[in-house]
């Protein structure tokens, strides 16, 4: 049996991480996290009425007891701008998780590795449980985890394009490093993704619009949940080798023809 995923002393069954944006509908969107079975919700500030959360238009719909809630600084472009909203999502009562997400270029949103470090930084600081989202260079990987983050998250290709694993080679290096979970967030577009990134050892997936603007989003939902699965048992299980030439899968010694 596998061992649940640890984030800050708190213990995760499922390694699937759910955005709640783009769904078409509340109904679809609830259809859908259920499919998925995760238990970590994430969302933009930027959406959610600190208020009343809620009563907001994106939660009020959840049983907020049955999930942790990983807000992010989406919007952010400087690291003073991702902790001031960090701050309000802790005043609001919401969540004391927040993911560092900061985004200088409009076109790619790929995240400012100097900004990003900068915030996570003064948020560990802070007390906060800090969760970038970052690029997949292993040097700044090590250097988020070593100012504190809790968990790191690199993307596998930039925001929203369904691209897949860009760089393998560099998230497995990346796993090799790191002490802290690693989770793949961004750029998922199926359930091969998904197994994909699951093989090469990374903790978790962060996906939402592989879902969410999927033709059924319930059915993609749950084949994510399966992937995610499958994928970390193959990891365990181990992979044969590579081999250029073919092997047969019978033995052919020891017998006599008549």
């Amino acid at each position: 049996m596998d061992t649940p995923l640890k984030i800050d002393g708190v213990e995760l069954q499922s390694r699937l991480f759910l955005g709640t944006g783009r769904f078409a509908n509340s109904n679809v969107q609830n259809d859908a996290i259920a499919a998925s079975g995760t238990e970590v919700l994430t969302f933009a500030i930027r959406r959610v009425n600190l208020n009343e959360p809620s009563e907001d238009a994106i939660l009020q719909h959840l049983d907020l007891d049955n999930f942790y809630f990983l807000p992010n600084t989406s919007g952010a472009k400087t690291a003073d701008e991702a902790v001031r909203i960090a701050r309000l999502v802790r005043a609001s009562g919401l969540s004391n998780w927040i993911k560092v997400e900061i985004c200088a270029n409009e076109k790619t949103l790929l995240p400012d590795p100097v900004e990003t470090l900068k915030a996570t930084e003064q948020l560990v600081k802070e007390g906060f449980v800090a969760l970038p989202y970052t690029s997949d260079d292993p040097i700044l990987c090590k250097h988020l985890e070593e100012v504190g983050a809790s968990a790191v998250m690199p993307g596998a290709s930039p925001i929203g394009t369904g691209l897949g694993l860009l760089n393998p080679y560099n998230l497995s290096l990346i796993v090799e490093e790191s002490k802290v979970p690693i989770i793949v967030d961004a750029g998922i577009g199926s359930a091969k993704d998904v197994v994909e990134a699951m093989e090469l050892g990374v903790d978790g997936i962060l996906l939402n619009t592989a879902v969410a603007e999927a033709k059924d989003p319930v059915k993609m939902a749950k084949a994510m949940k399966l992937a995610v699965e499958a994928g970390r048992y193959s990891y365990h299980a181990g992979r044969i080798e590579k081999s250029r030439y073919a092997k047969a899968s019978s033995v052919t010694t020891g017998y006599v023809s008549k």
